[in-house]
């Protein structure tokens, strides 16, 4: 026999047998309720079908929120590309008028030099009489209108360096705002990944919750595990409260492997091998046996030995194991069907086939029965 354990621990609602019933594989042996709070709710598989739906709802939100910010930062390095452009030329710009502005004061330069030198020589022509006043004054006239050229080139020269350096703080403030922009954006689409990861989790956690919660649910009927007989019911009363992995009832298995269990001295166990042939006798069915005369039998059964103990019990006999010879000899009958466990039974191992007066003869003598051979120990 065997017993019957409840997975979960719960209140007893109702028992659907009774002792000495039969059942059939799956057929509910008694139902159970809840006792945990966590499970209280009876629409608990519902609520968390709607947090999984919710969370579903995150994780989508959070790949929308990945799309659009990808999407961002595509834009956001397709618009760095063109003010890139824009800017960089407006430097490269700047940097020619600088240099055009840079060989422009040099022309002028040489030039108000040129009229320096050209008024110091009409000054020295004055002075010896070749040049008249008109003349001087012309000259010094020129030379001032190019010392103001020289001054006006110089101020564009710093202008355009001025310009250029703006252009430059520019392309570094266009460069600086797009890092500021795609930090923001790299930020946000880490928020929205981590975002995604924790909703997939929880869906992950939700789904074996329903799993798990659909199947205790599956557990509140407890079935029989094969066909047989209900033996023994450990708990009787409605409303009892029971443990998981708690015995409920004890279940004889319907088509059971039979075996006899017989004990032998210490000193008959090397005359027993397995496959050696038994007569078995049970308690409740009469029989007459003559010792070392099975043929004569009467009401025995025919049996096989297919298993010795290893070990001495603890009153140091040893215990065998016989079962029913399979096929059932055409002289012989097959075991009672009425045959239930813990009946009595004593069993006589066959040995060789000697003549009676051989037997006889031993008995009066006091030698050991003979055998074809030893038995041969396991080398495994």
């Amino acid at each position: 026999p065997q017993t019957i354990q409840n997975q979960i621990g719960g209140r007893i609602e109702g028992w659907f047998v009774s002792e000495g019933q039969e059942v059939k594989k799956g057929d509910t042996i008694l139902l159970i309720s809840e006792t945990s709070q966590s499970y209280f709710d009876p629409q608990l598989s519902e609520r968390l079908k709607e947090q999984l739906e919710a969370k579903r709802g995150s994780e989508q939100a959070a790949a929308q929120k990945m799309t659009a910010t990808q999407a961002q930062i595509g834009a956001l390095n397709r618009g760095l590309d063109f003010q890139l452009v824009s800017a960089e030329n407006k430097v490269q710009q700047s940097i020619n008028y600088v240099q055009s502005d840079s060989a422009d004061l040099v022309a002028v330069r040489q030039f108000f030099r040129v009229s320096q030198a050209r008024l110091e020589r009409y000054e020295q022509g004055f002075k010896d009489g070749l040049f008249s006043l008109t003349d001087i004054e012309t000259r010094r006239m020129n030379v001032q209108n190019d010392q103001a050229k020289l001054i006006a080139q110089e101020n564009k020269l710093n202008s355009s360096k001025q310009g250029l350096l703006n252009a430059r703080i520019e392309l570094d403030n266009i460069r600086a705002k797009y890092q500021e922009s795609l930090a923001k954006a790299q930020s946000d689409m880490g928020s929205a990944l981590s975002g995604k990861a924790s909703a997939q989790g929880d869906i992950a956690k939700l789904r074996n919750e329903i799993a798990n919660v659909s199947f205790r649910q599956g557990l509140y009927a407890v079935r029989a595990p094969q066909d047989g007989y209900i033996i023994k019911t450990f708990k009787a009363g409605l409303g009892e409260n029971i443990k998981d992995g708690e015995s409920v009832a004890t279940l004889q298995p319907k088509n059971p492997l039979v075996a006899a269990e017989i004990y032998v001295d210490a000193m008959d166990v090397p005359l027993i091998a397995e496959n050696k042939n038994v007569r078995v006798q049970f308690e409740g069915w009469p029989s007459v046996q003559f010792s070392g005369w099975p043929s004569v039998a009467v009401g025995t059964f025919a049996g096989q030995v297919f298993s010795i103990d290893r070990a001495a019990s603890a009153d140091g006999t040893y215990r065998v194991l016989v079962k029913q010879m399979d096929p059932v000899p055409t002289d012989d009958e097959p075991w009672p069907v009425q045959l239930r466990q813990g009946s009595g039974v004593f069993g006589r191992v066959i040995l060789n086939s000697v003549p009676v007066w051989y037997e006889i003869w031993r008995q009066l003598n006091g030698f050991p029965p003979s055998l074809e051979r030893e038995p041969k120990e396991d080398k495994n």
